[in-house]
């Protein structure tokens, strides 16, 4: 570049930064990590990338006559670079655009790229945007911005030349690729003013008694407390400074609060998550330092020990399950344990609960029970036909509670139980001896819960599969009650949903959880039972990815059939559910 290049890059250089707000990245500056949803309901983990030579974004708005315009330029950059390992997306962090507006909008202008939705702002934030059309080029290897600015300079306001005459985007690209110092690093990006209002509110306001706190006892301290299986207790104010930047990591990329299900789709009792408003607000608050305020410390009175079967009180009968050592390094397998029902009868069943043994250590327990299989390859395992059901599960932050009112599960004497047990080490060798405890009803109830399993066992991922897709379909032959769905995979888990077919045709989605983690084996509870036709049909789709990318792939060169292990895998979902009575109102209508 000559003197003449080198003064007029300069002094683009000093314009974009009388224009950008100071807390703007700059080339150099390093992105943090984030995890958004697109316009199609997909998880996007910004650092999932780390092995791409580099990440181009695009600030998308709906409307925007720049961006629409520039959009098919954007595109063949895209279709130029991808053999080369490229990764293009599109952002959104409008305020006024919804995921249903987005999706519209690229349908209408053929957008095929995957638009994430910033709807906390929380992104656009913290790179400093100020208009749509902005692109931003990143550099994996230090997730440091090399480039952000305009694309080209075909575009301007009103104004269009037939081509561009000078191709920052693609100078900027071909530079990173070749090992190069990006030539011309910044730009003035063209586009729309994104509004974000909350840049410059004062969120040191942000008051830790009346809103920090109360948020944080309902969604984190019943794992982040005195023997939970947090890492460490939201015991008081100081305890939530020290770990404020932490905090402020795993609720942008959502890690935590663990919640997967998309919002998309369905309303469920045992939501753990952050609203947005709570996220911005949460975040806001880190960011302006995590300021004590005025007020009594809400944590100072959660910080105590809590009773041991809680609100359901003592149980009818305590069953020990077998003992596990849990070293302190290293993964544990999945553990199976099996325990006969002690009971000489049979008893119907209001609630259960189980109390971890050690739950820093135990991470989470699917129960069933029926009879077992005496003879062949499922010598000593559950039989798949005869009677069966579930009991309490076990997730940290579980709230036991007692089943649906008029509702219970049969427990047949003789039936042997069967605990599915995860534990995670914790830098400490321990041995875990858990309990569950079961209540009775005093007279048989009008429904019995019942549990529908769809399995796959022929699933077959292909080596290196970042994205493949099987299913499980069931038929209700009568009129039911949905209560809940559990969604089960192993590492390679990497999306889940129900959906119910209806008689008619129409389809409507129960559960998505785009963002499948295995360790959370969460069971997602219905807020309003679903009342679905007979002759539904219920689809569980799961998708895995097998392929390097995948942090927690074992093996993404061997093809992995279906087993019990967790380097196996599995499609594998429960629906718990009654039959409705004779007696009661048909379901004539598909979605009530």
């Amino acid at each position: 570049m000559n003197t003449r290049h080198l003064m007029a890059a300069a002094a683009v250089f000093l314009l974009v930064l009388a224009v950008r707000p100071a807390t703007a990245l700059e080339p150099g500056d390093r992105v943090d990590d984030f995890r958004l949803l697109d316009h199609e309901g997909g998880s996007r983990h910004l650092y999932y990338y780390g092995d791409a030579p580099a990440v181009v974004i695009m600030v998308q708005g709906n409307g925007c006559p720049i961006v629409r315009n520039a959009l098919p330029g954007f595109k063949a950059l895209r279709d130029e670079f991808a053999p080369r390992g490229v990764e293009f997306l599109l952002l959104n962090a409008n305020l006024q655009d919804d995921r249903a507006a987005i999706a519209r909008e690229a349908e209408a202008f053929a957008i095929d790229l995957p638009v994430l939705l910033d709807d906390t702002q929380l992104v656009g934030e913290s790179l400093g945007l100020v208009r749509t059309g902005e692109v931003i080029v990143i550099d994996p290897a230090t997730w440091t911005v090399a480039y952000r600015g305009a694309m080209d300079d075909r575009l301007t306001y009103e104004h269009q030349k037939p081509a561009a005459t000078e191709h920052y985007l693609r100078d900027a690209v071909e530079d990173l690729l070749a090992g190069r110092p990006v030539a011309l690093a910044s730009t003035e990006p063209v586009g729309c003013l994104i509004n974000f209002p909350e840049r410059n509110a004062e969120h040191a306001a942000i008051s830790y008694a009346d809103t920090i706190a109360p948020m944080l006892v309902d969604n984190c301290v019943s794992c982040h407390r005195p023997g939970g299986i947090g890492p460490w207790a939201m015991t008081s104010y100081d305890m939530v400074r020290g770990f404020a930047p932490m905090i402020r990591e795993v609720v942008r990329t959502r890690r935590m609060p663990p919640w997967h299900a998309d919002p998309a789709y369905g309303h469920f009792s045992n939501d753990r998550s952050l609203s947005a408003d709570e996220t911005r607000t949460l975040v806001h608050w880190i960011e302006a330092g995590a300021p004590r305020g005025e007020g009594v410390d809400p944590l100072l009175s959660h910080s105590d020990v809590q009773p041991e079967w809680g609100p359901l009180g003592e149980p009818d009968l305590v069953i020990d399950i077998p003992a596990t050592e849990v070293p302190a390094t290293g993964v544990v397998d999945y553990q199976y344990k099996y325990v006969t029902n002690p009971l000489d009868r049979d008893v119907w069943v209001r609630a259960s609960q189980i109390i971890p043994g050690d739950r820093a250590a135990l991470h989470h327990v699917i129960t069933r029970f029926g009879m077992v299989e005496t003879e062949g390859p499922r010598q000593g395992r559950i039989r798949r036909d005869g009677p069966s059901g579930g009991l309490a599960g076990y997730v940290p932050g579980w709230v036991a509670r007692d089943l649906p009112e008029g509702t219970g599960t049969w427990l047949p004497a003789g039936a042997t139980i069967e605990f599915q047990m995860h534990y995670t080490t914790y830098g400490k060798a321990t041995t875990d001896q858990s309990r569950i405890g079961i209540y009775f009803h005093d007279q048989p109830p009008a429904h019995q819960i019942e549990t529908m399993i769809l399995a796959n066992p022929r699933i077959r991922i292909p080596a290196h599969a970042a994205d493949h897709r099987e299913q499980a379909v069931r038929t209700f032959d009568s009129d039911v009650v949905v209560y809940s769905l559990l969604p089960h995979a192993h590492y390679r888990g990497k999306a889940s949903e129900f959906r119910a077919v209806y008689p008619d045709g129409s389809e409507e989605v129960l559960l998505s959880v785009p963002n499948y983690d295995f360790n959370w084996q969460t069971t997602y509870e219905l807020a309003a039972p679903k009342r679905l036709p007979a002759g539904t049909k219920m689809v569980h789709t799961t998708w895995w990815d097998n392929s390097a990318r995948n942090p927690a792939n074992p093996d993404p060169t061997r093809e992995v059939p279906w087993g019990q292990q967790s380097w196996d895998e599995m499609l594998f979902g429960a629906v718990s559910y009654r039959r409705v009575a004779d007696d009661e109102q048909p379901a004539v209508a598909a979605r009530n």
